[in-house]
């Protein structure tokens, strides 16, 4: 069997365990072995095909990509949160296999192996879930918010060849919204610098400003909450989130404005002095204040305000126009990358 993907898919290939010799092939090429097919039957001559097992690939080109199948943004709930956060190895994934289940998982598949291949965010959960382990194991005194922030900050965008990672599903050029911060760096995640950290209170807040009610947060924090704090953190997105996302309603106005404050923890040397580097989205004005943030010590936390300009766009009602940049801390060793997006709403 020949299993074709259809558009949707486009090149993306997942390794599948077949009950009969098959093999999987791209959007295109399946198009093109269809039309094989047709000119062969027009022609009288059989079509023929044959697998050939090429053993394993190394240094495969582009890698790594956005797989076809892996979840994409925005946030419909929360635009304020840019999602998703980061990507992680989940195509193809070879492991460890149960001897009593088949391959396939098909219940008349009776074949036993000890090893298999699957792909999917229960893939690559497991493997973020490994460097958050990994994480605080080298570091007990972090937050499970410090370990998240570590993976994002230190996330890489650039591929093999040296370009953007491209979206499997099309070819294109992968963004923001399909690879969040970008793929895992466990090595740089490990000494990440500054982390932004989160509190409970933190999240409360975060709640009240998303206009949930004080028996809505009851469920979740199982005690009556507190929305007293919710005014001073002044607006969802002010959530001390490593990632920034301004999101602005244009009911007609041209020029608008937003601010988003952020609070990031020293957790590289004592002494360092972290200068900001502003790469804006296209058609804003974003300005950083302070432009330098100078430690003392480990443990020391500073605030930065972050302060987004735009002008409106032309929508259609209920349309919406995302563009993204980034901010970056420096200290000449550590590179703490925060990507910043903007998107104009125009409500219906």
């Amino acid at each position: 069997m020949i299993l074709a993907n259809g558009a949707f898919d486009g090149e993306g290939l997942v390794a599948d365990c077949h009950v009969l010799p098959a093999t999987s092939v791209g959007a295109s090429n399946g198009d093109e072995i269809r039309g094989y097919i047709d000119s062969a039957s027009k022609s009288k001559s059989p079509a023929t095909a044959t697998i050939v097992f090429k053993g394993t690939r190394l240094g495969v080109q582009p890698a790594p990509v956005v797989a076809s199948f892996s979840a994409r943004g925005p946030n419909p709930q929360t635009p304020e949160i840019l999602k998703p956060d980061m990507i992680a190895p989940g195509l193809n994934i070879l492991a460890a296999w149960p001897d009593k289940v088949g391959p396939s998982g098909i219940s008349s598949d009776n074949r036993k192996t000890e090893f298999n291949i699957l792909s999917g965010t229960s893939m690559a959960c497991p493997h973020v879930s490994g460097l958050a382990a990994l994480l605080k194991a080298a570091h007990p005194d972090w937050s499970p918010a410090a370990v998240k922030s570590a993976l994002i900050t230190t996330a890489y965008t650039v591929d093999n060849r040296g370009g953007t990672m491209i979206d499997e599903s099309n070819g294109n050029t992968s963004t923001v919204l399909d690879f969040g911060s970008g793929h895992v760096h466990p090595t740089k995640a490990m000494d990440p610098g500054l982390v932004y950290d989160i509190t409970t209170m933190d999240y409360i807040d975060f709640l009240c400003n998303s206009n949930y009610t004080i028996n809505n947060i009851k469920v979740l924090t199982r005690k009556t909450a507190d929305c007293g704090g919710a005014k001073r953190a002044g607006h969802a997105g002010n959530l001390n989130y490593p990632s920034l996302s301004a999101v602005f309603q244009q009911y007609g106005r041209h020029n608008m404005s937003t601010h988003l404050i952020r609070q990031v923890t020293n957790v590289g040397d004592p002494n360092s002095v972290y200068k900001v580097t502003i790469n804006p989205p296209s058609d804003t004005v974003v300005t950083v204040e302070p432009q330098e943030l100078v430690f003392r010590r480990v443990g020391q936390k500073l605030n930065f305000l972050v302060r987004v300009q735009a002008m409106a766009v032309k929508l259609s009602p209920g349309g919406s126009k995302m563009k993204s940049g980034s901010i970056v801390w420096s200290d000449g060793k550590h590179d703490v990358t925060s990507p910043l997006i903007v998107t104009m709403q125009q409500p219906l």
